[in-house]
């Protein structure tokens, strides 16, 4: 409840000052760009020695996707086996209902 009134405080008081509130949302898209230092350089350089942890290779999205289409074909299954047994129980019913 409080979050509404502050919601619709803030409202209030951005109609009545539409020239505040475009300031602040040019302000807020306006990305100030600053140049990366020494550090920040090094950090973002390749480094030989990582090279073989990186997987650049197609062996690891070739296996990722067959993980991909095996998470796939188990969810199938389970929906499967849950429709199975959903049609199987309305088949108990109405044969135990007609021989009642």
């Amino acid at each position: 409840m409080a979050s509404l009134l502050k919601r619709d405080t803030f409202a209030v008081l951005r109609s009545h000052h539409p020239q505040a509130a475009e300031v602040s949302q040019l302000q807020s898209r306006r990305q100030l760009h600053v140049e990366p230092g020494a550090r920040e350089k090094a950090l973002l350089a390749k480094d030989p020695a990582l090279e073989r942890f990186k997987s650049y290779r197609k062996g690891a999205s070739r296996i990722r996707r067959i993980g991909d289409y095996l998470t796939i074909a188990v969810v199938a299954g389970c929906c499967y086996e849950i429709y199975v047994r959903a049609v199987t129980r309305e088949e108990a019913r109405k044969a135990a209902s007609g021989s009642a």
